[in-house]
């Protein structure tokens, strides 16, 4: 999970490159970066952090041009090093930089490629990199001084047809224009816009409409799974389907915890599919248990809020903030490292005595991963006085590893792998725990006016839409991305770096 922007404007884009990276902050808070072009020449800026630390008055100022793009990383693979930060760059042909979000499944086939076939060099662990090098080859190919747009698209169908996995991209071609891709299965989203100024029409590509909603940029619609857009430096767009067989089949998390909730996604309204989810809990909570004795209903900050609340209503139960949540800490789930969660958590939260004492307590969250944070806000809430504590989740049970972009890549981390709901429950201290069912979730999400027949639900169901993960696969992934092997990394790091500086 990252975040993804860019922007073909008629003056300088890097503000506006900012404020989209700061409304999508909450898709990776480990690094930020930018790059903007004039005249031919590029000029980036990336670092860990968050966007506001990474690009100070001194960077933006050369930060120039009315052409960028821009990205906000979340790990999942490698270290959290300013290496691994996006853009990359490649010089050859024209200097083209990438930013991506998403994860490439056949990427050890693909970097074998890249060095025995292709003669390129990757430098870094990052996939993206690796995305970048195959466009580039691809485009390489086409043997013009000057592309065109017949050249992009060929390019593209060219990366769809080696690159496996789920992912999202947008593409600075230097002098030409910003190119932005969706995979064959639309696993991770891409949205496009536009806006019209004194001086023109703008367009602007992100992972999710809000950052077009903030910025003024009317919302176009969702790239099509295997739709490819072009926009040039002089602002024309050009799109088309790319891939051979797409089909529509987006992750279904990005609705329960990813994505903003004043995002629309692939036409559904990521609010309007929570209140659902809530709707549905509700009555599953009468069909299961008509005789509860819930007296609040209190959500864990923030992603369940909307849920919580929907839930509270059919329930006729009394809604409350119970928790007060510190805005600096950043979101637990996509902390790097299992330390640092459990760290967070106190940080993050603080119970409201008077909302838990002698009461029977509903928590709602919008899932459960690991297990780490439920479990503390669960003593949080007996250490404030609650007689009861009950816990529902606005998603199915996490018993599957994610290969796609989000960070479950160790069943061994999965709380729910391979246990009971009764087991579950008693391990995170809750009297009693209900799940959200996958028909429920599916039905909640798709079944609005926009109506989606399949979703990515692998981390629910353990049913990989690309056809290509089996157990080796997944071995191979949890040896390399697993929380040890990046606290390993880290450490590593952070070594080298004191003894450089």
């Amino acid at each position: 999970m990252c975040g993804i922007v860019g922007i073909v404007g008629k003056s300088n884009v890097n503000q506006a490159l900012f404020d989209a990276l700061t409304v999508l902050q909450h898709r990776g808070q480990d690094a930020a970066g930018m790059v903007t072009s004039q005249g031919g020449r590029l000029y980036l800026r990336k670092d860990n952090g968050l966007a506001r630390d990474v690009f100070r008055t001194r960077h933006m100022k050369e930060l120039i041009g009315n052409i960028g793009i821009a990205h906000v990383r979340y790990p999942t693979a490698g270290s959290s090093s300013m290496a691994e930060a996006q853009p990359f760059y490649v010089n050859s042909p024209y200097g083209i930089t990438l930013a991506h979000n998403g994860n490439l499944t056949n990427v050890e086939q693909l970097t074998k490629e890249i060095y025995e076939a292709d003669l390129r060099h990757v430098n870094t662990n990052s996939d993206s990199e690796v995305l970048l090098n195959v466009f580039a080859h691809e485009l390489a190919a086409r043997n013009k001084l000057q592309p065109d747009k017949e050249d992009v698209f060929a390019t593209v169908s060219r990366v769809f047809e080696r690159c496996q996995g789920g992912y999202a991209a947008v593409a600075m071609i230097t002098g030409y224009g910003i190119v932005a891709f969706r995979d064959p299965n639309g696993i991770r989203p891409v949205v496009y816009g536009q806006r019209q100024t004194e001086q023109g029409v703008e367009y602007m590509v992100a992972s999710e409409s809000v950052a077009l909603d903030v910025l003024g940029f009317s919302l176009i619609g969702d790239l099509a799974p295997g739709e490819a857009l072009y926009i040039t430096e002089q602002g024309e767009l050009h799109t088309r389907q790319c891939a051979k067989a797409p089909k529509l089949s987006p992750c279904i998390f990005e609705y329960v915890y990813l994505a903003r909730p004043d995002s629309i996604l692939d036409g559904v309204s990521v609010y309007k599919a929570r209140l659902r989810m809530g709707e549905k809990l509700a009555e599953k909570i009468l069909r299961e248990r008509p005789e509860h004795d819930i007296d609040v209903v209190i959500p864990i900050p923030d992603t369940s809020r909307t849920s919580a609340l929907e839930l509270a209503n059919i329930l006729g139960v009394k809604f409350r903030e119970g928790f007060v949540k510190n805005r600096y800490i950043g979101r637990t789930f996509i902390m790097p490292g299992q330390a640092a969660r459990k760290k967070s958590v106190r940080q993050k939260l603080n119970a409201i005595e008077q909302e838990f004492k002698g009461k029977n307590v509903m928590l709602v969250d919008d899932s459960i991963v690991r297990g780490t944070t439920c479990r503390q806000i669960i003593q949080m809430a007996r250490d404030a006085g609650a007689k009861n504590v009950y816990f529902c989740s606005a998603a199915p049970a996490v018993r599957y590893p994610n290969v796609y972009g989000i960070d479950m890549p160790s069943v061994h981390e999965l709380i729910a792998h391979n246990r009971t709901t009764e087991e579950v429950a008693e391990l995170i201290g809750a009297d009693w725990l209900l799940y959200q069912d996958l028909e429920d979730l599916k039905e909640a999400v798709g079944g609005g006016k926009v109506k989606i027949e399949q979703f990515d639900c692998a981390v629910f169901d353990g049913q990989y839409v690309t056809g290509d993960i089996d157990a080796e696969y997944l071995q191979r992934l949890e040896d390399t991305r697993n929380d040890l092997v990046k606290n390993g990394a880290q450490v590593a790091n952070s070594i080298i770096e004191l003894h450089n500086s």
